[in-house]
């Protein structure tokens, strides 16, 4: 089979650059996706969240180029007059430091200020004015974001631009690559598990947690492991109007979720890869979460948990930031993933950067140069101190 481009991973990123390709380009691709149901993909399992606190200019701009899309998404990839809805909440994040942390949160506040993000450094006493029902103990500052951030139905986002690219005249292939060769400038072939042998001009890995075997084989090491993350679902009688998603110095994340909550946390322990997305562990909720969701919110001393579910990180350990552009020494094989829990918020500014960086050799949009492969190669990590 022939076809323009090829893309490995039918995730929010795969999907998003074969709908740029298409809609701006006039690019089609065919997209192979080893599960057509995405029931381990990061992009369904997502607690889909998008802010611009970050500490480097180029996480802020990705975000803040991502917003102004999902903001029009309905008009972007409305399908015979169906606008897709995605929920979105702009509800702010609220990071909270100690008096070791302060120090980092005002520098990241300068980077953001000087790219426009609208947060506010607010000290314990203005916070306590803010949200009265939040415990500003061992609090020495807070950021808030006033506006474009919040959270979103991530999975409504990958279906959307699926449909939409499909529209577009992209192929959507159920098969397991196994094989990627580039065998000149202008050919690439893809082996699937079945048997089947996909060609096209360009390819583009995008297989999330699953791209690092892939990427191997073209010559590029990319430190990207599966990391699992866990949610909960949480119902409380706790009554807390304005509640942004809050960042605990410890870790512990909550917002809210419809008449409940979310939560979640860094995993107890070493981070190992492969965990069964199956094994959720309750214990992290009991022993971590709620002690600290208690003493942050008092009201939250009364809570049930009423669900949980995980999903991977398709961690970058290099550096825990998007891996994006041309692989080192490849013409026509690039590369979109490692994104570290930022992907679905940032999905929108990537594919289409990446559409640009295939279609036309270069970035228009937005430059993402600062994250291109050959950064690990050379040992230059892109350090993002807002890691969550």
């Amino acid at each position: 089979m022939r076809g323009g481009v090829l893309i490995v991973g039918g995730g929010v990123v795969g999907a998003a650059t074969a709908c740029f390709l298409a809609a701006r380009h006039g690019l089609r691709a065919t997209v192979l996706e080893r599960d057509p149901t995405y029931r381990r993909a990061s992009s369904a399992l997502s607690a889909s969240s998008i802010r611009q606190q970050f500490s480097t200019t180029i996480n802020i701009r990705l975000s803040q180029q991502s917003m102004a899309f999902y903001r029009r998404i309905g008009d972007e990839l409305a399908v015979d007059g169906d606008r897709p809805d995605i929920g979105l909440a702009e509800r702010g994040y609220l990071f909270l430091a100690t008096a070791a942390g302060a120090a980092t949160l005002r520098s990241n506040h300068e980077v953001q200020r000087a790219c426009g993000v609208p947060a506010s450094l607010l000290e314990p006493a203005a916070l306590r004015v803010r949200l009265p029902w939040l415990s500003t103990e061992g609090i020495a500052a807070a950021s808030l974001g006033e506006s474009g951030e919040g959270w979103f139905d991530g999975y409504s986002v990958l279906a959307a631009f699926r449909r939409k690219a499909i529209a577009l005249g992209t192929d959507f292939v159920a098969a397991t690559a196994e094989r990627i060769e580039c065998p000149s400038a202008r050919t690439v072939r893809v082996s699937t598990a079945d048997g089947r042998r996909f060609e096209g001009e360009a390819v583009l890995i995008a297989a999330g947690a699953w791209s690092a075997p892939l990427a191997a084989q073209l010559g590029f090491a990319a430190p990207v492991r599966a990391r699992k993350r866990d949610v909960f679902v949480f119902s409380s009688p706790a009554q807390l109007p304005g509640c942004p998603l809050v960042i605990d110095p410890s870790g512990v994340w909550f917002r809210p979720e419809g008449r409940g909550f979310l939560a979640g946390s860094p995993p107890r322990g070493e981070d190992v890869d492969d965990v069964p997305l199956e094994a959720v562990d309750h214990g992290l909720f009991d022993d971590v979460i709620w002690p600290t969701l208690a003493h942050r919110v008092p009201a939250f001393e009364s809570l049930r948990v009423t669900g949980a579910w995980a999903g991977y990180y398709e961690m970058n350990t290099f550096d825990q930031n998007g891996i994006v552009g041309r692989l080192p020494g490849l013409d026509n094989a690039f590369i979109g993933c490692g994104f570290s829990g930022h992907g679905i918020q940032q999905a929108p500014a990537v594919g289409r950067a990446l559409a640009e960086l295939i279609a036309l050799g270069r970035y228009e949009a937005l430059d993402l140069s600062p994250l291109a492969p050959r950064r690990i190669a050379e040992d230059r990590p892109l350090r993002e101190r807002s890691v969550i």
